[in-house]
Protein backbone atom coordinates (compact mmCIF):
# COMPACT_ATOMS: atom_id res chain seq x y z
CA UNK A 1 0.00 0.00 0.00
CA UNK A 2 1.51 3.68 -1.06
CA UNK A 3 1.91 5.81 1.89
CA UNK A 4 -0.71 8.49 0.75
CA UNK A 5 -2.19 9.69 -2.52
CA UNK A 6 -0.08 10.95 -5.16
CA UNK A 7 0.51 14.31 -5.79
CA UNK A 8 -1.37 15.60 -8.73
CA UNK A 9 1.48 16.16 -11.57
CA UNK A 10 0.40 17.60 -14.94
CA UNK A 11 2.33 15.30 -17.67
CA UNK A 12 5.06 16.41 -19.46
CA UNK A 13 3.09 17.16 -22.81
CA UNK A 14 5.38 19.13 -25.45
CA UNK A 15 8.33 21.05 -25.52
CA UNK A 16 10.45 22.02 -22.64
CA UNK A 17 12.05 25.59 -23.09
CA UNK A 18 15.25 26.35 -20.95
CA UNK A 19 16.12 30.01 -21.47
CA UNK A 20 19.72 30.52 -19.76
CA UNK A 21 21.20 34.14 -19.13
CA UNK A 22 25.08 33.56 -19.91
CA UNK A 23 25.87 31.46 -22.93
CA UNK A 24 29.70 30.69 -21.78
CA UNK A 25 31.55 27.25 -21.23
CA UNK A 26 28.92 26.08 -19.17
CA UNK A 27 25.87 26.53 -20.73
CA UNK A 28 27.52 25.50 -24.72
CA UNK A 29 29.11 22.39 -22.40
CA UNK A 30 25.66 21.82 -21.63
CA UNK A 31 23.77 22.23 -24.92
CA UNK A 32 26.22 20.65 -26.96
CA UNK A 33 25.66 17.60 -24.13
CA UNK A 34 22.00 17.67 -25.03
CA UNK A 35 22.70 17.39 -28.97
CA UNK A 36 25.66 14.55 -28.36
CA UNK A 37 23.09 12.71 -26.40
CA UNK A 38 20.45 13.16 -28.78
CA UNK A 39 22.52 11.51 -31.83
CA UNK A 40 24.27 9.57 -29.29
CA UNK A 41 27.68 10.45 -29.32
CA UNK A 42 27.97 10.54 -25.79
CA UNK A 43 26.48 9.33 -22.67
CA UNK A 44 24.94 12.03 -19.60
CA UNK A 45 27.30 10.98 -17.54
CA UNK A 46 26.99 12.37 -14.04
CA UNK A 47 22.88 13.12 -14.34
CA UNK A 48 20.95 11.73 -11.20
CA UNK A 49 17.78 12.06 -13.61
CA UNK A 50 19.86 10.35 -16.47
CA UNK A 51 21.22 7.72 -15.02
CA UNK A 52 20.11 7.62 -11.47
CA UNK A 53 17.69 4.97 -9.41
CA UNK A 54 15.95 5.44 -6.48
CA UNK A 55 14.94 2.79 -4.21
CA UNK A 56 11.09 1.39 -3.60
CA UNK A 57 9.83 -0.27 -0.49
CA UNK A 58 12.12 -2.61 1.56
CA UNK A 59 15.31 -3.48 0.11
CA UNK A 60 13.33 -7.31 -0.35
CA UNK A 61 11.33 -5.74 -2.83
CA UNK A 62 13.63 -5.45 -5.49
CA UNK A 63 12.10 -2.30 -6.40
CA UNK A 64 14.80 0.40 -7.59
CA UNK A 65 13.52 1.87 -11.34
CA UNK A 66 15.28 4.54 -12.60
CA UNK A 67 14.15 7.77 -12.09
CA UNK A 68 13.44 9.20 -15.02
CA UNK A 69 10.50 6.33 -15.19
CA UNK A 70 9.58 6.62 -11.83
CA UNK A 71 8.14 10.39 -12.10
CA UNK A 72 6.89 12.41 -14.99
CA UNK A 73 10.37 13.71 -16.71
CA UNK A 74 10.41 16.14 -19.31
CA UNK A 75 12.62 14.52 -22.16
CA UNK A 76 16.21 15.51 -23.46
CA UNK A 77 14.96 15.16 -26.98
CA UNK A 78 11.91 17.95 -25.84
CA UNK A 79 14.46 20.33 -24.30
CA UNK A 80 14.87 23.41 -27.04
CA UNK A 81 17.50 26.03 -25.18
CA UNK A 82 17.64 30.00 -25.59
CA UNK A 83 20.34 32.72 -24.13
CA UNK A 84 21.19 36.03 -23.64
CA UNK A 85 24.96 36.66 -23.41
CA UNK A 86 26.75 40.63 -24.01
CA UNK A 87 28.94 38.71 -26.51
CA UNK A 88 27.36 37.96 -30.40
CA UNK A 89 28.90 34.62 -30.66
CA UNK A 90 26.42 31.82 -31.65
CA UNK A 91 26.71 28.13 -28.84
CA UNK A 92 29.01 26.75 -31.59
CA UNK A 93 31.26 29.72 -31.76
CA UNK A 94 31.52 30.40 -28.10
CA UNK A 95 32.12 26.63 -27.41
CA UNK A 96 34.82 26.80 -29.82
CA UNK A 97 36.40 29.85 -27.60
CA UNK A 98 35.44 28.12 -24.12
CA UNK A 99 37.92 25.25 -25.19
CA UNK A 100 36.10 22.55 -23.13
CA UNK A 101 34.94 20.24 -26.19
CA UNK A 102 37.21 18.74 -28.70
CA UNK A 103 36.70 20.28 -32.44
CA UNK A 104 36.03 16.22 -33.17
CA UNK A 105 33.00 17.05 -31.43
CA UNK A 106 31.95 20.09 -31.91
CA UNK A 107 31.99 19.56 -36.09
CA UNK A 108 29.41 17.19 -35.65
CA UNK A 109 27.90 19.68 -33.81
CA UNK A 110 27.87 22.66 -35.63
CA UNK A 111 24.91 22.85 -37.20
CA UNK A 112 22.51 22.43 -34.05
CA UNK A 113 24.73 25.03 -32.05
CA UNK A 114 25.14 27.45 -34.80
CA UNK A 115 21.36 28.40 -34.59
CA UNK A 116 21.44 29.62 -31.33
CA UNK A 117 22.46 32.84 -31.20
CA UNK A 118 22.27 35.03 -28.23
CA UNK A 119 19.68 37.38 -27.33
CA UNK A 120 21.09 40.59 -26.06
CA UNK A 121 21.54 40.91 -22.38
CA UNK A 122 20.88 43.18 -19.53
CA UNK A 123 24.42 44.07 -18.50
CA UNK A 124 25.86 46.44 -15.89
CA UNK A 125 29.57 46.85 -15.36
CA UNK A 126 29.18 47.84 -11.83
CA UNK A 127 28.15 43.98 -10.98
CA UNK A 128 30.83 42.57 -13.31
CA UNK A 129 33.38 44.74 -13.00
CA UNK A 130 36.39 42.27 -15.75
CA UNK A 131 33.47 41.66 -18.51
CA UNK A 132 32.43 43.70 -21.13
CA UNK A 133 30.32 43.07 -24.57
CA UNK A 134 28.85 44.81 -27.65
CA UNK A 135 25.36 42.71 -27.20
CA UNK A 136 23.89 44.71 -24.47
CA UNK A 137 20.04 46.06 -24.07
CA UNK A 138 19.36 49.67 -25.50
CA UNK A 139 19.41 52.27 -22.28
CA UNK A 140 16.65 52.31 -20.19
CA UNK A 141 15.60 52.01 -16.62
CA UNK A 142 15.52 48.68 -15.17
CA UNK A 143 12.24 48.31 -15.06
CA UNK A 144 12.49 48.68 -19.64
CA UNK A 145 15.11 46.17 -18.95
CA UNK A 146 12.66 43.76 -17.24
CA UNK A 147 9.84 44.34 -19.76
CA UNK A 148 12.72 43.89 -22.79
CA UNK A 149 13.03 40.82 -20.84
CA UNK A 150 9.74 39.52 -21.38
CA UNK A 151 9.08 40.14 -24.58
CA UNK A 152 12.60 37.94 -25.24
CA UNK A 153 10.92 34.96 -23.00
CA UNK A 154 7.23 35.45 -24.90
CA UNK A 155 9.35 35.78 -28.57
CA UNK A 156 11.43 32.65 -27.80
CA UNK A 157 8.15 30.71 -26.97
CA UNK A 158 6.39 31.38 -29.69
CA UNK A 159 9.50 30.77 -32.42
CA UNK A 160 10.02 27.57 -30.48
CA UNK A 161 6.66 26.35 -30.04
CA UNK A 162 7.68 25.54 -26.30
CA UNK A 163 4.48 24.72 -23.97
CA UNK A 164 6.80 25.07 -20.64
CA UNK A 165 9.85 27.26 -19.85
CA UNK A 166 12.21 27.50 -17.06
CA UNK A 167 14.94 29.98 -16.66
CA UNK A 168 18.60 29.11 -15.13
CA UNK A 169 21.58 31.22 -14.18
CA UNK A 170 24.63 29.97 -15.91
CA UNK A 171 25.86 33.70 -16.46
CA UNK A 172 29.13 35.39 -14.45
CA UNK A 173 29.17 35.86 -10.66
CA UNK A 174 28.16 39.09 -9.43
CA UNK A 175 29.82 40.86 -6.72
CA UNK A 176 29.49 40.79 -3.63
CA UNK A 177 26.00 42.44 -2.18
CA UNK A 178 23.45 42.39 1.37
CA UNK A 179 20.01 42.70 1.15
CA UNK A 180 19.01 46.39 1.12
CA UNK A 181 15.55 48.61 1.55
CA UNK A 182 14.86 48.33 -2.36
CA UNK A 183 14.97 44.07 -1.87
CA UNK A 184 12.22 44.47 1.61
CA UNK A 185 8.80 43.83 -0.77
CA UNK A 186 7.64 43.64 -3.87
CA UNK A 187 6.49 46.84 -4.48
CA UNK A 188 9.86 48.27 -3.27
CA UNK A 189 11.52 46.25 -5.17
CA UNK A 190 9.38 47.73 -8.77
CA UNK A 191 9.64 50.86 -7.48
CA UNK A 192 13.61 50.35 -7.59
CA UNK A 193 13.10 49.20 -10.98
CA UNK A 194 10.99 52.03 -11.87
CA UNK A 195 13.73 54.11 -10.49
CA UNK A 196 16.66 52.24 -11.19
CA UNK A 197 18.17 51.81 -7.77
CA UNK A 198 21.56 50.59 -8.17
CA UNK A 199 21.18 47.82 -5.66
CA UNK A 200 19.22 46.22 -8.42
CA UNK A 201 21.46 43.60 -10.18
CA UNK A 202 21.05 42.50 -13.62
CA UNK A 203 20.31 39.02 -12.37
CA UNK A 204 17.34 40.11 -10.43
CA UNK A 205 16.20 41.72 -13.36
CA UNK A 206 16.00 38.25 -15.39
CA UNK A 207 14.09 36.66 -11.67
CA UNK A 208 12.09 39.11 -11.75
CA UNK A 209 11.00 39.08 -15.63
CA UNK A 210 10.73 35.16 -15.53
CA UNK A 211 8.83 35.07 -12.10
CA UNK A 212 6.62 37.82 -13.25
CA UNK A 213 5.46 35.38 -16.21
CA UNK A 214 5.32 32.36 -14.53
CA UNK A 215 8.60 30.51 -15.00
CA UNK A 216 10.61 28.56 -12.57
CA UNK A 217 14.42 30.39 -11.94
CA UNK A 218 17.60 28.75 -10.65
CA UNK A 219 20.78 30.47 -9.81
CA UNK A 220 23.63 28.81 -10.82
CA UNK A 221 25.51 31.64 -9.37
CA UNK A 222 26.93 32.81 -5.31
CA UNK A 223 25.69 36.55 -5.90
CA UNK A 224 22.73 37.21 -4.02
CA UNK A 225 19.20 37.33 -6.35
CA UNK A 226 16.40 35.52 -5.07
CA UNK A 227 17.36 34.80 -1.18
CA UNK A 228 15.54 38.08 -0.32
CA UNK A 229 11.77 39.22 0.17
CA UNK A 230 10.29 41.21 -2.58
CA UNK A 231 11.30 37.93 -4.95
CA UNK A 232 9.85 35.32 -2.50
CA UNK A 233 6.69 37.27 -2.46
CA UNK A 234 6.54 37.43 -6.34
CA UNK A 235 7.25 33.25 -6.25
CA UNK A 236 4.24 32.86 -3.94
CA UNK A 237 2.22 35.30 -5.64
CA UNK A 238 2.50 33.67 -8.68
CA UNK A 239 2.90 29.98 -7.67
CA UNK A 240 6.75 29.77 -8.98
CA UNK A 241 9.24 27.69 -8.21
CA UNK A 242 12.83 28.54 -6.65
CA UNK A 243 16.14 27.19 -6.62
CA UNK A 244 19.60 27.88 -5.84
CA UNK A 245 22.65 29.22 -5.42
CA UNK A 246 26.01 28.26 -6.95
CA UNK A 247 26.40 24.80 -8.53
CA UNK A 248 28.29 22.38 -6.48
CA UNK A 249 30.57 21.17 -9.17
CA UNK A 250 34.21 21.14 -7.54
CA UNK A 251 35.98 22.09 -4.50
CA UNK A 252 33.14 22.06 -3.05
CA UNK A 253 31.52 18.75 -4.10
CA UNK A 254 34.60 17.20 -2.15
CA UNK A 255 33.57 18.99 0.88
CA UNK A 256 30.40 17.69 1.32
CA UNK A 257 31.75 14.55 0.63
CA UNK A 258 34.85 14.40 3.29
CA UNK A 259 33.28 16.85 6.10
CA UNK A 260 30.47 14.55 6.96
CA UNK A 261 32.93 11.15 7.21
CA UNK A 262 35.03 13.19 9.50
CA UNK A 263 31.98 14.60 11.39
CA UNK A 264 30.48 10.77 11.12
CA UNK A 265 33.78 9.32 12.96
CA UNK A 266 34.12 12.37 15.74
CA UNK A 267 37.31 13.37 14.18
CA UNK A 268 38.52 17.38 14.62
CA UNK A 269 39.59 19.31 12.43
CA UNK A 270 42.44 21.70 12.90
CA UNK A 271 42.57 23.66 9.34
CA UNK A 272 41.21 23.65 6.12
CA UNK A 273 43.39 25.77 3.34
CA UNK A 274 41.45 25.20 -0.19
CA UNK A 275 43.06 27.03 -3.61
CA UNK A 276 42.18 26.86 -7.02
CA UNK A 277 43.70 27.26 -10.20
CA UNK A 278 41.02 27.84 -13.11
CA UNK A 279 41.37 30.32 -16.80
CA UNK A 280 38.13 30.36 -18.48
CA UNK A 281 35.73 33.67 -18.38
CA UNK A 282 34.69 32.07 -14.59
CA UNK A 283 38.30 32.91 -13.61
CA UNK A 284 38.56 35.87 -15.11
CA UNK A 285 35.25 37.49 -13.02
CA UNK A 286 36.44 36.34 -10.10
CA UNK A 287 39.73 37.65 -10.37
CA UNK A 288 37.80 40.77 -9.22
CA UNK A 289 37.89 40.92 -5.22
CA UNK A 290 33.90 42.09 -5.59
CA UNK A 291 32.68 38.72 -7.47
CA UNK A 292 35.17 36.72 -5.22
CA UNK A 293 33.59 37.36 -2.30
CA UNK A 294 30.42 36.23 -3.11
CA UNK A 295 32.43 33.03 -4.09
CA UNK A 296 34.38 32.85 -0.71
CA UNK A 297 30.67 33.36 0.75
CA UNK A 298 29.26 30.27 -1.05
CA UNK A 299 32.38 27.99 -0.43
CA UNK A 300 32.83 28.89 3.24
CA UNK A 301 29.34 28.09 4.64
CA UNK A 302 29.47 24.44 3.81
CA UNK A 303 31.76 23.47 6.58
CA UNK A 304 30.73 25.59 9.21
CA UNK A 305 26.97 24.00 8.69
CA UNK A 306 28.32 20.58 8.69
CA UNK A 307 30.47 20.26 10.95
CA UNK A 308 28.26 22.55 13.51
CA UNK A 309 31.09 23.67 16.30
CA UNK A 310 28.67 25.01 18.49
CA UNK A 311 27.71 20.88 19.06
CA UNK A 312 30.49 19.68 19.02
CA UNK A 313 33.28 22.48 20.37
CA UNK A 314 35.78 19.96 20.88
CA UNK A 315 36.42 19.14 17.96
CA UNK A 316 35.32 21.82 15.86
CA UNK A 317 35.30 25.12 17.93
CA UNK A 318 38.52 26.72 16.49
CA UNK A 319 39.51 25.25 12.34
CA UNK A 320 41.17 27.83 10.58
CA UNK A 321 39.09 27.41 7.18
CA UNK A 322 40.62 29.74 4.03
CA UNK A 323 39.42 29.73 0.45
CA UNK A 324 41.58 31.04 -2.79
CA UNK A 325 40.93 31.08 -6.26
CA UNK A 326 43.68 32.29 -8.80
CA UNK A 327 42.93 33.18 -12.53
CA UNK A 328 45.63 31.43 -14.14
CA UNK A 329 44.55 31.49 -18.32
CA UNK A 330 46.81 28.67 -19.40
CA UNK A 331 44.53 26.34 -17.72
CA UNK A 332 41.42 27.06 -19.39
CA UNK A 333 38.41 25.26 -18.23
CA UNK A 334 40.35 22.44 -16.56
CA UNK A 335 39.91 23.55 -13.09
CA UNK A 336 42.47 22.28 -10.32
CA UNK A 337 41.80 21.98 -6.91
CA UNK A 338 44.09 21.49 -3.75
CA UNK A 339 42.97 21.35 -0.47
CA UNK A 340 45.34 20.69 2.87
CA UNK A 341 43.09 19.75 5.97
CA UNK A 342 45.05 19.35 9.06
CA UNK A 343 42.72 16.70 11.48
CA UNK A 344 43.25 15.09 14.76
CA UNK A 345 41.96 11.90 16.35
CA UNK A 346 42.44 10.28 19.52
CA UNK A 347 44.24 11.95 22.49
CA UNK A 348 44.13 14.91 19.83
CA UNK A 349 46.91 13.17 17.62
CA UNK A 350 47.73 15.40 14.37
CA UNK A 351 46.82 13.57 11.00
CA UNK A 352 46.50 15.73 7.52
CA UNK A 353 44.75 14.40 3.94
CA UNK A 354 45.31 15.98 0.88
CA UNK A 355 43.50 16.29 -2.03
CA UNK A 356 44.46 17.30 -5.66
CA UNK A 357 41.48 17.45 -7.90
CA UNK A 358 42.20 17.74 -11.42
CA UNK A 359 38.62 18.45 -12.83
CA UNK A 360 37.13 20.09 -15.74
CA UNK A 361 34.60 23.06 -14.22
CA UNK A 362 31.78 23.08 -17.37
CA UNK A 363 31.84 18.81 -17.46
CA UNK A 364 30.75 18.72 -14.05
CA UNK A 365 28.43 21.57 -13.95
CA UNK A 366 26.71 20.43 -17.13
CA UNK A 367 25.02 17.31 -16.06
CA UNK A 368 24.04 19.65 -12.81
CA UNK A 369 22.09 22.11 -14.97
CA UNK A 370 20.13 19.49 -16.66
CA UNK A 371 18.68 17.89 -13.57
CA UNK A 372 17.89 20.99 -12.03
CA UNK A 373 15.90 22.23 -15.38
CA UNK A 374 14.10 19.05 -15.09
CA UNK A 375 13.25 19.08 -11.40
CA UNK A 376 12.53 22.31 -11.45
CA UNK A 377 9.87 21.51 -14.09
CA UNK A 378 8.90 18.62 -12.42
CA UNK A 379 8.44 21.11 -9.34
CA UNK A 380 6.19 23.72 -11.62
CA UNK A 381 3.70 21.05 -12.80
CA UNK A 382 3.25 19.29 -9.34
CA UNK A 383 1.88 22.71 -8.27
CA UNK A 384 5.16 23.45 -5.87
CA UNK A 385 6.25 27.09 -5.77
CA UNK A 386 8.56 29.40 -3.49
CA UNK A 387 12.09 27.53 -2.38
CA UNK A 388 13.08 24.30 -3.28
CA UNK A 389 14.83 23.05 -0.67
CA UNK A 390 14.99 19.45 -1.96
CA UNK A 391 16.60 20.52 -4.98
CA UNK A 392 19.89 21.57 -2.27
CA UNK A 393 22.09 18.48 -2.98
CA UNK A 394 23.09 20.58 -6.56
CA UNK A 395 24.01 23.95 -4.83
CA UNK A 396 27.00 24.92 -2.73
CA UNK A 397 24.85 27.64 -0.75
CA UNK A 398 21.20 26.20 -0.76
CA UNK A 399 18.03 28.58 -0.54
CA UNK A 400 16.50 27.26 2.57
CA UNK A 401 13.88 29.04 4.98
CA UNK A 402 14.98 31.86 7.31
CA UNK A 403 13.70 29.75 10.36
CA UNK A 404 15.96 26.98 9.58
CA UNK A 405 19.88 26.25 8.64
CA UNK A 406 20.32 25.26 5.29
CA UNK A 407 21.68 21.30 5.20
CA UNK A 408 25.03 20.75 2.89
CA UNK A 409 25.71 16.99 3.91
CA UNK A 410 25.57 15.72 0.78
CA UNK A 411 24.07 12.80 1.60
CA UNK A 412 21.40 14.39 3.93
CA UNK A 413 20.40 16.19 0.38
CA UNK A 414 20.37 13.27 -1.39
CA UNK A 415 18.10 10.96 0.90
CA UNK A 416 16.09 14.50 1.09
CA UNK A 417 15.88 14.79 -2.94
CA UNK A 418 14.74 10.75 -3.07
CA UNK A 419 12.34 11.02 -0.43
CA UNK A 420 10.90 14.07 -2.19
CA UNK A 421 10.11 11.87 -5.44
CA UNK A 422 8.90 8.84 -3.07
CA UNK A 423 6.11 11.65 -1.31
CA UNK A 424 5.59 12.97 -5.06
CA UNK A 425 4.33 9.39 -5.72
CA UNK A 426 2.69 8.39 -2.81
CA UNK A 427 5.84 6.06 -2.21
CA UNK A 428 6.57 5.12 1.64
CA UNK A 429 9.39 7.08 2.62
CA UNK A 430 12.88 5.37 3.27
CA UNK A 431 14.29 6.02 7.00
CA UNK A 432 16.91 3.26 6.27
CA UNK A 433 15.74 1.95 10.20
CA UNK A 434 15.99 -1.41 8.81
CA UNK A 435 14.95 -3.06 12.05
CA UNK A 436 11.50 -5.06 9.99
CA UNK A 437 13.71 -7.03 8.43
CA UNK A 438 15.04 -8.89 12.38
CA UNK A 439 11.71 -8.85 14.27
Amino acid sequence: MPAKQPVQIAPAEGKLGVLVPGMGAVTTTFIAGLEAIKRNLGKPIGSLTQLGTIRLGKRTEGRSPAIQDFVPLASVEDIVVGGWDIFEDDAYEAAVKAGVLEMSLLEQLKKPLSAIKPMKAVFDQQFVKRLDGPNIKASGSKMDHAEMVMDDIRQFQQRTGASRLTMIWCGSTEVFREESAVHATLKDFECGLQKSDPEVSPSQIYAYAALKLGVPYANGAPHMTTDMPALLELARNMNVPLAGKDYKSGQTFMKTLIAPGLKSRLLGLNGWFSTNILGNRDGEVLDDPGSFRSKEVSKSSALEYILQRHLYPDLYRDFYHKVRIEYYPPRGDAKEGWDNIDIFGWLGYPMQIKINFLCRDSILAAPLVLDIVLFMDLAQRAGMRGIQEWLSFYFKAPMHAPEVYPEHDIFIQLMKLKNTLRWMQGEDLITHLGQEYYD
